[in-house]
Parts: structure tokens; sequence; C-alpha cells
């Protein structure tokens, strides 16, 4: 097999790889909708329904803009990784999973953050994060040691820059674990302040 076809091949591979994940992702936003509901219940109108209902919106929120950010930054990091393996194929079902827990994870936060089971919530959500950066960082190290998966025109200096950026997450996810079982609300906060900080690094990359 020439050298070309053998390039084409592996683009093709990697490019199916990114669909599937698009898809897993996809489907873990749309059920993040799934667990809102009638907020009038309990005799309670509309309004002090949706009032009541305020850490639902906000797990929903919270999860949605983290879950797309991480998609950003999937596809981002699609444009330096050229080739895959069975290695890396593992890892990277090993990361939708934590992916697809999110929904799970969420519809724990929206119903316990503003009751006694809130810092018990919060400890699994910011876990389920950290889980997922161990894997992400993992991915990325596997396919930039020796540069085994990354492009030709990727430079070590950019690898490094890249895997620099990655470890916030596991660190913030980290702080979040802690913070949990003294504040639920503080641990959710820390989540969305690192989505935030991925947001810019994503568009920048973008």
């Amino acid at each position: 097999m020439s050298l070309e076809s053998r390039e084409s091949r592996e683009e093709r591979e990697t490019a199916r790889m990114e669909a599937f994940s698009d898809g897993v992702f996809a489907f873990a936003i749309t059920l993040l909708v799934l667990y809102l509901r009638d907020p009038v219940h309990d005799g309670l109108s509309l309004f002090e329904g949706l009032r009541s209902d305020w850490a639902s919106f906000f797990a929903l929120v919270t999860s949605f803009v983290t879950v797309l950010i991480m998609w950003m930054n999937h596809h981002n990091m699609f444009n330096y990784i050229r080739r895959t393996d069975r290695r890396f194929m593992l890892l990277n079902g090993f990361l939708l999973l934590f992916v697809v827990l999110t929904p799970y994870t969420t519809s724990l936060v929206a119903t316990h953050l503003d009751d006694a089971n809130a810092k018990a919530a919060a400890a699994v959500y910011a876990g389920n994060f950290l889980f997922l950066s161990f894997v992400w960082n993992g991915i990325w190290r596997y396919s930039a040691g020796g540069h085994r998966l990354l492009g030709k025109n990727v430079s070590e200096e950019q690898a490094q820059t890249i895997a620099r950026q990655y470890l916030i997450a596991p660190l913030s996810y980290g702080a979040a674990l802690v913070v949990a079982p003294f504040s639920g609300l503080a641990s959710v906060a820390i989540i969305l302040a690192v989505a935030g900080f991925f947001a810019i690094t994503a568009t920048i990359a973008g």
C-alpha cells in the first residue's frame, strides 16, 4: 500500500470515529432536557413552579454548556489527531462513557441541589467530570507521545501547550469535588467556570 493511500485510509478512519463521537455528544445533550418537567405541581402557579425549579434549570444550563464546550474541544482535538489505533478507540470510548453519564449526574443535581442531599449530588457530579478529564488527558498524552497519532504539521510546542491547557480540567474538577462536601452550589459553580475557560480556549483554537 502506498503512503498516500495509507494516509487516506487513516483519515477516513479518524473521520468515522469523530462522526460517531459527535453523535454521542448530540445524544447526551438531547437527554439533558428530558429531565425538565411541568413546574405546575402541589398547587403552585406556573411562575411559582418555575421559580421553585431553579436548580433544574441551573443544572441543565451548566451541563449543556459543559457538554457543548467538550464537543467543541473534542472537535478541535481531531484537528491535531490525524490517525487512530485500537488503544485510542478504547480511550475515546471511555471518554464517551462519562459524556453519556452527564445527563444522569445532572438529574441528581437538579433534584437535590436545594435539599439535604445537595452536597452528595454535587460530589457525584464533580466526580463524573473529574474522571472524564482524566481520560481526556490520557487520550491527548497517548496521541501526542512520540507524535504517535498527531498530524505532521503539529509541532512539539503546540502539543505541550495543549497538554498544559488540558491539565486545568482535572485540577479544577478536583477542587470542585473537594468543595462539594461544604457547598454543592459552589462546586457546580466551579464546574461552570471551567466550562468558561475551555470555551475561550476552544474559540481561540478554532
